[in-house]
């Protein structure tokens, strides 16, 4: 696991922000720009990601941050489904749908694997502080 200090360090949060990119880049569009609805909830939902990335790092507790990273998992889900009403509606193509949900596929798989590893050092700490205490 890499280690990191600001959220801008994080390879995670950086695929987030590329994903907004690119989704921001179809909601302008000749044939999506027209749809507000369309453009806002994506928009929404892919912006969540890296928000809930960032500010979930700056979280007291590896609880508290694991939280945030599941908030961002199912955002990331979202904009998953919204990829789907894209592809119906024609805003993208067939080859661009599955560019972009291997895209969200890889941030779903990344913040799962930070999860764990979050949720695994905590007890770790948890474990080891208990040792501590019955020490003492």
């Amino acid at each position: 696991m890499n280690k990191f200090r600001k959220f801008e360090d994080m390879k995670v949060w950086q695929e987030a922000r590329n994903l907004v990119r690119e989704v921001r880049s179809i909601c302008k569009r000749s044939k999506a720009c027209k749809d507000f609805a369309f453009i806002d909830q994506i928009t929404r939902s892919s912006r969540s990601v890296a928000a809930n990335i960032a500010e979930g790092n700056d979280a007291m507790t590896n609880a508290e941050f694991v939280q945030f990273l599941g908030y961002s998992k199912r955002s990331v889900s979202e904009v998953r489904s919204h990829l789907y009403d894209a592809l119906d509606e024609e805003y993208i193509s067939k080859d661009e749908f599955r560019v972009l949900c291997d895209k969200t596929d890889k941030i779903s798989s990344m913040l799962a694997k930070l999860i764990h590893h979050l949720q695994k050092t905590d007890k770790q700490f948890k474990r080891t502080y208990k040792e501590v205490e019955l020490t003492n």
